[in-house]
């Protein structure tokens, strides 16, 4: 074991530049979400651009570290998609053969009219949409009705919308679960999502009662490895309910970035070897979709203001990885993910420094790194792990 414990944190949707085939996926212009941020105002980003931010490639107005203190690179999405899901499954060693269908369009009506039966009442939406907005707009027909709301995004999702004070938490998953198990072959998305909210009209508020219901992913992934080694897995955010919690040791819910932050430094303390594995989602959710630039260029500096706290933290023999899924350029007209390569730094007191990773060919070199470190191995990827132990 190089690193008794890994903090592997992932930056939701922040790419660094568009893929060569972003046009095969939808982008209508090619998609750079940290490279655009950068060129609209400088970013004050001084400890990811120690780390190597800046070395793996140029840009406006970030600064190129002389000596690094972390290894650095850039992975390549081998799958097709450019989702959650597809990004980490990829991270832990699956590559996908086909894309989770995409319903930009809605839903089919006879799948739909299934639903309907199946939950025993009608339904509003059945568009793309974000889930704030879309609430807005419907909340009031669902509260006077009960029916709930429909909706997809970006990602392979069918989500459901509903107030808390209309559609009681037990029914709403309820209603999920019958939606998990009608989604199956040509509609196997890849997560069902329960979206509650809450509040009075135009307040309507989502609440923290969100429940995503996802494909189960193959056996013999890496966290099915690691579980089989006995080696313990934190899991902070999102990552748990992506992986149905397969692997987890325990599993951190998190409100918000800086919630995650601070979950992150708790289940390092938790534990005194294993992985705390990590996923920050209001780059996404927040600033991405809602094409909002300046948030998630404040969203950044946040995380990085933030990174001297992880580093406190750190015992001598740790490591931490920090990357992304996929990118959601906030610059561009589109309000979808877009097909992009993202980041990867690691450090740690002992890991070794200034070391190019170069392009990864895939995520899964992460996966297989984090594998290696904990003595087993995964079906994907190519382990980086004598290049910084």
């Amino acid at each position: 074991m190089a690193f008794r414990r890994v903090a592997w944190i992932v930056l939701d949707s922040v790419g660094i530049g568009a893929m060569p085939d972003w046009q095969a996926f939808g982008d209508d212009t090619a998609g750079d979400t940290l490279g655009h941020c950068a060129s609209l105002r400088p970013l004050h980003l001084p400890n990811l651009c120690s780390l190597g931010l800046a070395n793996i490639r140029p840009f406006d107005n970030l600064t190129a570290a002389q000596a690094p203190r972390g290894s650095y690179g850039r992975c390549t999405l081998a799958s097709p998609g450019k989702d959650t899901t597809t990004g980490h499954w990829e991270m832990v060693g699956i590559h996908l053969s086909k894309p989770f269908p995409l319903y930009p369009n809605g839903f089919p009506a006879d799948l739909m009219a299934e639903f309907e039966r199946r939950i025993g009442r009608g339904t509003l939406g059945n568009y793309a949409a974000s889930g704030t907005e879309i609430i807005k707009q419907l909340g009031d027909e669902h509260v006077a009705t009960g029916k709930p709301i429909v909706y997809t995004s970006a990602d392979s999702v069918f989500q459901i919308a509903a107030h808390e004070g209309v559609i009681p938490i037990p029914e709403q998953y309820r209603i999920c679960e019958i939606a998990r198990a009608l989604l199956t072959g040509p509609h196997e998305v890849g997560r069902v999502i329960a979206r509650p909210f809450e509040g009075v009209s135009p307040n309507f508020t989502r609440t923290t009662n969100r429940h995503d219901y996802a494909v189960p992913p193959p056996q013999g992934m890496l966290l099915d490895q690691l579980a089989a080694g006995g080696v313990p897995v934190v899991s902070v955010g999102k990552i748990a309910d992506i992986f149905l919690g397969r692997g987890v040791t325990r599993s951190l819910k998190t409100k918000t970035n800086a919630d995650g932050m601070a979950k992150t430094l708790e289940a390092l303390a938790s534990i005194e070897s294993g992985l705390v594995f990590v996923n920050l989602v209001d780059f996404d959710m927040l600033f991405g979709h809602r094409n909002d630039p300046e948030g998630y260029s404040k969203a950044l500096e946040t995380v990085d203001a933030w990174l001297p706290q992880l580093e406190a933290a750190l015992g001598p023999d740790d490591l931490v990885v920090l990357t992304a899924d996929h990118g959601c350029d906030p610059t561009t007209p589109s309000t979808d993910h877009s097909r992009e390569y993202v980041p990867l730094l690691a450090y740690g007191p002992k890991a070794q420094a200034g070391v190019n990773l170069g392009t990864r060919g895939s995520l899964a070199d992460i996966g297989q790194t984090v594998a290696e470190n904990f003595g087993t191995s995964i079906q994907a990827g190519t382990s980086f792990l004598s290049s910084i132990a």
